[in-house]
């Protein structure tokens, strides 16, 4: 086929706001565009030839045919645009497909509505709502409509005959409380509906609809004197409002409101959609979409912003975003700098910036699929924690004092995710009185990395505190006076929770109870704890045998610290002959040490 004589196309295109489609020389659409004015996009192909990437080049030289739709604005061009693609899914453009992947909500439309999730989008059925990018949260909304509501599980027809005809009886569901039998009639229609409205508020975000209710019933229940009933209620708005305080992310005067931001590198581009209503999140997710043309952020921001917003059925007037396209649209689209949207816009930049990271660390994970299981949890704490480094080397230290007494420190190595025994550490804590975990993490934290220092030892990739944020301020304060606060990552694990602080941030990190990488962390925590309390549990029975022999006349601290030094264990020392000990203390001192052994035997028998 001839070469596109792409001149005298051009003289054909108008000035108009459209979009254009271009064909290849086997009639095959191979690329979908909008334009504020046809001739002038269309034509900056062609004759700017020069200044384009290397993929646009190879699209121009397959273009044939060119063919052009005329829309009133650019907002109804981005419309266009955004459902060919999807319809003709042209090699060069980024594809948008319809994900059905996700699982919706859906409330049926039958009598007596029933809510259940289904990835089988047809809305016959009933109301969809979703799709939910996270199981999490659409869980956590079934839960509570459990709580609040009784719901019906079963699937069959109650129709009104099928009921008067007594076809159906009540399930365990019935007598567990769960569902109040409207199979048998033993629910007034009108009620259940009721309840299937406060979920549907729910579902759309209005949460102030569902508290009214439940407190007008809560009040009608208290004047008629039924206190239980009333109480019922009172749980209910306290369930709702537990719901709503987790469930909001901002001032709730704000609105409605969506936020989609995006950040890119030369391959993809990742991007953050919130739906928020009233303060509430009712949808989020976050995408990647491969480049194909190296097209620039505004134009990807563009076309996902009519995706998601049909994705989700948004219908805010209001965007916020951390770019603003230079295009004509039928809603507001603001880069805020200050207040509560500022906070959202944080939000969403926070969410893309973490899923373009792991996006990245997953990478790394896949093309070292075939590296040993240690580099593959290595490698996944390097993603949770944020780390620059592969943190091969690790060491997590720990206080023991029980009571107050003999307070002491562990610290413990592990190399390449295993423990490196001959590298573990005990202290004596020498500059603290009484018992000060604060005082005593930052003297041994100091202690150790100033010998590293002085002996000029690597420092490791990760350092871990086992405490809260009280105990990882003391050990950052410790690196900080030795210069090297920021050279290591550092970290404090919290017992409770086992949430993981990071300094200077409020806020803990949550890693997945299941995750490896947790696991490790708790592995070298837990190993901390053990060494400490074993040196701790040696020093009181060392020291509880000094003060006990101390009582034995002629031998004095001098004399059971020689014995114990000797002999490494108080249990060596009983086991002693009276040659040993006299070889040592000399033979009167071996001899009233037996008679004291001798007699707690005796004693014990």
């Amino acid at each position: 086929m001839s070469e596109f004589n792409y001149k005298e196309e051009l003289t054909k295109i108008p000035l108009d706001p459209g979009v254009y489609r271009y064909f290849d020389e086997t009639g095959e659409v191979i690329y979908v565009g909008k334009a504020k004015s046809l001739r002038s996009r269309v034509s900056s192909y062609f004759l700017k030839s020069n200044q384009h990437d290397r993929k646009t080049k190879r699209l121009v030289s397959q273009i044939r045919r060119i063919e052009y739709t005329i829309v009133h604005s650019e907002w109804d061009a981005l419309l266009l645009e955004n459902q060919l693609i999807k319809q003709l899914q042209p090699k060069f453009n980024i594809l948008l497909k319809d994900d059905k992947t996700y699982p919706f909500i859906c409330v049926t439309q039958e009598r007596f509505p029933r809510v259940y999730v289904t990835r089988n989008l047809d809305r016959t059925k009933g109301t969809f709502y979703g799709p939910f990018a996270s199981l999490r949260t659409m869980h956590t909304l079934l839960d509570m409509f459990k709580s609040l509501y009784t719901i019906r599980s079963c699937q069959l027809p109650l129709s009104q005959s099928n009921i008067e005809a007594g076809k159906f009886k009540v399930c365990l569901e019935f007598h567990i409380g769960n569902c109040k039998g409207p199979c048998e009639g033993l629910q007034d229609e009108d009620e259940y509906n009721a309840e299937i409205e406060q979920v549907h508020n729910i579902l759309k975000g209005n949460l102030s609809l569902p508290q009214q209710y439940f407190k007008e019933k809560m009040l009608k229940a208290a004047e008629q004197m039924e206190f239980e009933k009333a109480h019922s209620w009172k749980t209910k708005i306290e369930s709702l409002s537990n719901f709503q305080s987790k469930a909001t992310v901002t001032n709730p005067k704000i609105g409605n409101i969506d936020v989609l931001t995006i950040v890119s590198d030369e391959e993809a581009a990742y991007l953050n959609f919130m739906k928020i209503k009233e303060g509430y999140m009712v949808a989020t997710q976050t995408v990647e979409v491969k480049k194909k043309l190296d097209e620039s952020d505004a134009e990807i921001l563009a076309l996902m912003i009519v995706e998601m917003r049909s994705k989700f059925g948004a219908e805010a007037k209001e965007l916020i975003s951390n770019i603003k396209p230079d295009l004509e649209m039928r809603l507001e689209l603001t880069v805020p700098q200050i207040g509560d949207k500022k906070k959202l816009l944080d939000m969403s930049m926070k969410n893309v910036m973490y899923f373009r990271r792991d996006k990245a660390e997953r990478r790394e994970v896949e093309a070292s699929a075939t590296s040993s299981k240690k580099d593959r949890i290595l490698i996944r704490l390097k993603s949770d924690l944020q780390l620059k480094t592969l943190p091969r080397h690790i060491e997590c230290f720990d206080n023991s004092n029980i009571q107050g007494t003999n307070p002491v420190a562990a610290m413990v190595c592990f190399k390449d995710g295993k423990p490196s025994k001959k590298d573990y550490r005990h202290f004596n804590i020498k500059t603290v009185i009484g018992p000060n975990d604060f005082a005593s993490m930052n003297e041994v934290v100091g202690r150790r990395y100033l010998r590293l220092i002085a002996e000029e030892q690597p420092l490791p990739d990760l350092i871990v505190v086992d405490g809260g944020k009280g105990q990882l301020g003391a050990a950052c304060d410790a690196l900080k006076s030795l210069g090297i606060y920021g050279q290591v990552p550092i970290i404090g694990i919290a017992k409770r929770l086992e949430e993981i602080y990071f300094p200077e941030d409020s806020l803990p990190l949550y890693i997945d109870k299941k995750s490896e990488s947790l696991k490790l962390i708790q592995q070298i925590r837990d190993e901390a704890h053990r060494f400490g309390i074993t040196f701790h549990r040696d020093k009181r029975s060392k020291a509880s045998l000094i003060s006990e022999l101390d009582g034995v006349d002629g031998v004095g601290k001098v004399t059971a610290t020689k014995l114990l030094k000797f002999f490494g264990s108080v249990r060596n020392i009983r086991e002693s002959s009276l040659e040993q000990l006299a070889g040592l203390v000399g033979v009167d001192r071996a001899k009233k040490v037996r008679a004291y052994f001798d007699a707690m035997a005796d004693n014990a028998e």
